[in-house]
């Protein structure tokens, strides 16, 4: 028999629920490229499409561990997101801005 999750999820203590919370929250906020792109929908061709660029560069750009910024930034625009990078010290976060005008028109 089939349960719906709602069920399942209304019967665990609400130790074990907040544990799960947790847990997909985790997951949700770290992942790789390509599960963020599924994620949001899109297939490879689509993104392409958005890029103005063939679908094998999609795959081939999810599958890299290094890249410029500004390639990482129009992937994940594209996607409807907006990059930031931001470095983690033991005193607290610092968001970098160096990177925030990339591809945006010059400033007068």
């Amino acid at each position: 028999m089939i349960k719906k999750f709602a069920e399942l999820r209304a019967q665990m203590s609400p130790g074990a629920r907040t544990a799960s919370a947790n847990k997909a929250h985790a997951m949700l906020v770290e992942m790789p490229l390509n599960e963020l792109r599924q994620a949001r929908g899109l297939s490879q061709k689509t993104l392409a499409q958005v890029l103005h660029i063939q679908q094998p560069s999609i795959a081939k750009l999810e599958k890299r561990t290094d890249m410029y910024i500004s390639t990482l930034r129009s992937h994940i625009e594209a996607m409807g997101g907006e990059l930031e990078v931001v470095a983690r010290f033991p005193e607290g976060a610092v968001k970098i801005s160096n990177f925030s005008d990339l591809g945006s028109p010059t400033r007068a």
